[in-house]
């Protein structure tokens, strides 16, 4: 078996760990610490985020959708497969390694969905961005840190408590959905969600879609 390569590592803007970015053959992992956050092998999820919230959306003239983690681009490619040719997708994305990452090695995961012409990269804190956008989108798309219980940066937990689900759905248009991907179940996370004001639905799905792997959880709550 190949072994793994570091090719690059990266600090998280507020926080003391930093992100590894991996490589064996041409499989791909980003690590922080003992922890992997994604591996190319590993899309199911990620794209479900995109093609579950798209389902409520069908018909909506000029489709704005924002997607809060850039990641191996799973989410982004999965909505530019299904949005019509006048959607806007903005990919707010904190660490500008994992943007450079994205051009650079691991550019054949991508797929060169970053030169879509929908496509605009906002680098920056997705949680500000939300926050000064009244309201702006038709979806938001959250794949941050590992969910609701974050690992990577203890401030994104703001995106998750009442003022932060609050704060996306100020952000939405009427009848718009916030759909967040989560390693695993919470269910105070549900219970605040409902309390923030949205219609909300848990859906199960596993980590490389029909083909199984582990179960992770997208909430899709709607305006």
């Amino acid at each position: 078996m190949l072994p793994w390569i570091q090719l690059d590592s990266a600090p998280i803007p507020g926080e003391d760990g930093e992100l590894r970015l991996k490589q064996r053959g041409s499989e791909f992992s980003i690590m922080l610490g003992s922890n992997e956050l994604m591996n190319s092998r590993l899309s199911g999820s990620e794209e479900a985020l995109a093609t579950l919230s798209y389902e409520r959306l069908k018909n909506r003239p000029r489709p704005s959708i924002l997607i809060g983690g850039l990641g191996m681009g799973f989410t982004l490619r999965a909505a530019l497969a299904v949005l019509p040719e006048d959607a806007t997708v903005v990919v707010a994305e904190l660490v500008p390694a994992v943007i450079s990452w994205a051009k650079g090695p691991m550019a054949e995961v991508f797929k060169g969905c970053l030169d879509d012409p929908r496509v605009s990269i906002h680098q920056g804190d997705v949680s500000a961005l939300i926050r000064a956008s009244r309201p702006a989108f038709d979806a938001i798309l959250l794949d941050v840190d590992n969910g609701p219980d974050g690992l990577t940066r203890q401030s994104n937990d703001a995106l998750y408590d009442l003022n932060g689900l609050r704060a996306s759905r100020d952000a939405l248009r009427a009848g718009g959905v916030l759909a967040v991907w989560s390693s695993g179940p919470d269910a105070n996370f549900t219970r605040r969600v409902r309390e923030s004001g949205f219609a909300v639905e848990a859906v199960n799905f596993r980590a490389n879609g029909k083909r199984g792997g582990a179960r992770h959880v997208i909430w899709l709550a709607q305006k």
